[in-house]
C-alpha cells in the first residue's frame, strides 16, 4: 500500500487526523577554529523511511548555516526566506548581517506564526564580526544561544558524547571525532536516526564541507577500536 493510503485508512478508523512523527538527530558545537556541524541523513514519516540521503543542513550563505529538524518543508522555506532577507541586508548596508541579527529574525518570523502547525527546531551559526556563533530557534519563536546544541529524538544520546568530550581548546580532528562520534551513537540508539552523517564546519573564511560518513562504517570502527 501506498503511505498516503495508511495515513488515510487511520484517520478514519480513528476518527481523527494522523499526525507522522518527526525523527532526527542534528548538532553544533562551537570550539577555538570555528563551529562544526554534524547531522544524520535519515528522513522518516511516521514508520516509514522516506530516504537515506537527506541534508539536514541548509546553507545559508557562505558564512551562515542552518539546520532542519521537525518539519523539512518548514525548515526548508524559513531559512530559505531568511537567506534571501540576509542577501537584501548585505545589498542594504554593504556588509554581512550578524548571527545575533539572523537568529533574531528567524525566531521573529516563526514567532508570528505560533500555534499554527509549524514544526521547527533550528540551529543557526556563522562566523562575524565577534567570531564564531550559534543560536537554537524553534517554532515558538525561542531562541538561545549556548556553545553546543542537539536537536531531533537522538538528542539525549548525542548530548551524552558532547557533554563528556566537548571542550573549546579542541584541535580541528578532535572536533571532527567527536561531532562523527556524537551521530553515530545517537543513530545507533534512535530508531529515527540513520544513514550517513553530513558534516560542515564554520571557520573565519566562510564554511567548508567536511563530508559524508556511513554511520554503519563508523559503528564497527568504534566497536573494533574497544577490542
Amino acid at each position: 500500500m501506498q503511505p498516503a493510503e495508511v495515513f488515510k485508512s487511520l484517520s478514519e478508523s480513528s476518527g481523527s487526523r494522523f499526525e507522522p512523527v518527526h525523527g532526527t538527530t542534528t548538532l553544533a558545537f562551537t570550539f577555538q577554529h570555528g563551529v562544526i556541524v554534524a547531522t544524520d541523513s535519515r528522513a522518516t514519516a511516521g514508520n516509514y523511511i522516506a530516504t537515506l540521503l537527506c541534508n539536514k543542513v541548509i546553507e545559508i550563505n557562505p558564512y551562515l548555516l542552518g539546520t532542519m529538524s521537525g518539519c523539512a518543508a518548514d525548515c526548508q522555506y524559513w531559512e530559505r526566506l531568511l537567506a534571501k532577507h540576509c542577501r537584501l541586508y548585505f545589498l542594504r548596508n554593504k556588509e554581512r548581517i550578524s548571527i545575533s541579527a539572523a537568529s533574531k529574525l528567524l525566531a521573529n518570523m516563526l514567532a508570528e506564526y505560533r500555534g499554527m502547525g509549524l514544526s521547527v527546531g533550528s540551529m543557526v551559526c556563522g562566523w562575524d564580526k565577534k567570531g564564531p556563533g550559534l543560536y537554537y530557534i524553534n517554532d515558538k519563536g525561542t531562541r538561545l544561544k549556548a556553545p553546543l546544541f542537539s536537536t531531533g529524538s537522538g538528542n539525549t544520546f548525542a548530548y551524552g558524547i558532547l557533554d563528556s568530550g566537548h571542550r573549546p581548546d579542541l584541535s580541528v580532528e578532535e572536533a571532527y571525532d567527536l561531532g562523527r562520534r556524537a551521530i553515530c551513537y545517537a543513530t545507533h540508539r534512535d530508531s529515527y536516526s540513520g544513514g550517513v552523517v553530513n558534516m560542515y564546519h564554520m571557520k573565519e573564511d566562510g564554511w567548508i564541507r567536511v563530508g559524508q560518513t556511513d554511520v554503519s562504517d563508523l559503528l564497527h570502527q568504534y566497536s573494533e577500536e574497544k577490542k
